[in-house]
């Protein structure tokens, strides 16, 4: 019989490692899952109890009432729809974009060091506020959808790592197609595309959580009530129903107030509102996590 079917029978002293790896890791799993957790329970949970701090572990009186609340908002679906789209559709540029100006960055043109250097240096340096208030007012963003898109579709960041990732692939791949007399769009589109998924998924995750939790573009930009995101219809909600919340519990709030807020208290307004914005982007990161990780690690092999 060959070797292969022999088990290597493990010594205590890597027993005794494994066991404190796994240990380290499942403490470190629970640290991560339970900030959630806690979020969770105490959404769900009286909202007396989550005020006084009472709800550490377990739910106790259980209810969804400060989600029904929280889905009755008037304009919730249509600033979702608008959250979805900006996510959407923002990632796509800023991907196409990150994956085209990494490649071209790779390849031989007119003052490629300098324009990368400008591009570099914007990641530490900005003009401010002010200036890029005005440059949005001027090319006419203001009160528009795309306000939301275009000030974000090139991100330093990843063209470095795409640039990176690329440099990182076998350059004989190009040479070949260029032989076959393959010209740049077609390389882009039938060699390298293919060949940096990983890095992409890596920048979409990227992406989709920067546009997904983007607050202040519709503070600054946006007065419509149409074009609001539900990150900022939520943060209304929460100042509100904390404040009649304080308002009930001060005992100044009338009958109706109380009505309002359905006993809620500013604990179970950020609770729940915390929920309802974190989870939709939470779920996607488990379908690009095989990519996430090999574009990180291959993309760091060279600098």
């Amino acid at each position: 019989m060959g070797s292969t079917g022999v088990k290597h029978r493990l010594s205590f002293g890597e027993m005794l490692f494994n066991i404190f790896n796994y240990t380290i890791l499942i403490l470190f799993t629970l640290l991560c899952i339970f900030p959630f957790y806690y979020l969770i329970i105490n959404s769900i949970s009286a909202n007396d109890l989550s005020a006084r701090g009472e709800i550490l572990f377990f739910p106790r009186q259980l209810h969804i009432s400060n989600y029904v609340q929280v889905f009755r908002i008037p304009g919730l679906m249509r600033a979702a729809f608008i959250s979805l789209s900006r996510t959407v559709l923002g990632t796509l540029f800023t991907v196409l974009a990150a994956a085209f100006l990494g490649f071209l960055f790779t390849k031989p043109m007119w003052g490629r060091k300098v324009w990368y250097r400008l591009l570099i240096a914007s990641m530490y340096f900005n003009a401010g506020l002010i200036p890029y208030f005005v440059t949005v007012m001027r090319y006419g963003l203001m009160n528009s959808f795309w306000v939301y898109i275009i000030p974000l579709v090139v991100q330093p960041f990843s063209v470095l790592l795409v640039k990176t990732f690329i440099e990182s692939t076998p350059i004989s791949l190009q040479e070949a197609a260029e032989i076959d007399g393959a010209g740049t769009l077609r390389i882009f589109h039938m060699i390298m595309l293919p060949l940096i998924k990983p890095i992409l998924a890596t920048v979409a995750i990227f992406a989709a959580v920067g546009q997904w939790n983007q607050f202040m573009d519709t503070v600054l930009f946006i007065t419509e009530q149409d074009l609001w995101t539900l990150q900022f219809v939520l943060f209304n909600y929460l100042s509100q129903a904390g404040f009649l919340a304080r308002l009930v519990q001060a005992g100044m709030g009338n009958i109706d107030v109380a009505s309002l807020v359905n006993m809620q208290t500013p604990t179970s307004v950020r609770m729940t509102v915390t929920i309802v914005v974190t989870l939709p982007i939470l779920f996607v990161y488990p379908f690009f996590q095989k990519y996430f990780v090999k574009g990180m690690m291959i993309g760091a092999v060279k600098g």
